[in-house]
């Protein structure tokens, strides 16, 4: 028996010592955030529309979330791209068929328009591209293609830095409706950035309830702030609202001209 108990006493040493981590328990002296005696207060006001009272101890804290770096995805982000495959897209009516090289994914004529394989409603959106460079064309044949929310909300993308066009179609229009309110448009070829934060339309039936909204960055730059769609995109049409279900695909365009993408990715909300 003592010789088995000689060879215990190691392992019940280290078990000892490994215990506090298999539970999932943080080190001695850290214990975990709800277990602490937690900053705040509990006989202040209550906050106006809440039930939270001010610095509320008992308040829950926001998941934490890591930040992407340089335009990469967040932690809790869905990436529709990544630089390698096609797999979270589809084309028209079988797998999407754009091409795929040096990390990003390229409008192939004649392939068609590609769709997100799972629909979202509200969202806030990352998607990098950059229009052909020399260029070639001019107005809405340069460097065409288009960011369709819920395949039916239109952000504009055209190169339209040395190139005109009517205004509601330039780069960064909600397309058919809406100018951006200052054109950020880097030169032919540079890779551009959209950080777009989506609001769903919400419908009664076929009453439309809230409109569609979106708050858009072109390249940094604040180009639309909450503004409204006047409905789904049309060319050479007045937009109107039908009704449609909560979510739907994010489509891009095959306008017929190779565009590049890369470094798309969305956060649902």
């Amino acid at each position: 028996m003592s010789g088995t108990a000689g060879l215990l006493r190691p392992l019940l040493a280290l078990l000892v010592l490994v215990a506090p981590f298999v539970a999932g328990a943080l080190p001695s002296g850290e214990a975990p955030q709800d277990e602490k005696a937690r900053p705040g207060y509990t006989d202040t006001p209550l906050i106006p529309g809440q039930t939270w009272r001010v610095h509320d101890s008992a308040r829950p804290y926001p998941v934490k979330v890591t930040p992407g770096r340089d335009g990469g995805a967040p932690s809790d982000a869905i990436v529709l791209f990544d630089g390698k495959d096609l797999s979270a897209w589809r084309g028209g009516s079988g797998p999407a068929t754009w091409k795929v090289a040096d990390g990003a994914m390229e409008v192939t004529r004649g392939a068609g328009d590609i769709r997100t394989r799972r629909e979202f409603g509200s969202c806030q959106l990352h998607l990098e591209w950059a229009s052909p460079a020399p260029p070639k064309g001019e107005g809405q044949g340069r460097g065409n293609s288009g960011l369709f929310l819920m395949e039916r909300y239109e952000i504009q993308i055209l190169d339209s830095f040395a190139s005109a066009t009517y205004a509601d179609g330039q780069a960064a229009a909600f397309y058919g409706q809406f100018p951006p309110l200052v054109n950020a448009c880097r030169d032919s070829g540079e890779w551009q950035t959209y950080d777009v934060v989506f609001e769903a339309p919400r419908f009664d039936g076929e009453t439309l309830v809230s409109p569609a909204r979106a708050t858009v960055f072109h390249n940094g730059v604040l180009v639309h702030h909450a503004r409204e769609f006047l409905g789904g995109t049309a060319h050479r049409t007045a937009p109107s609202y039908r009704a449609h279900p909560a979510r739907g695909p994010i489509k891009l365009q095959d306008h017929d001209d190779p565009v590049r993408f890369r470094n798309v990715w969305v956060r649902e909300l």
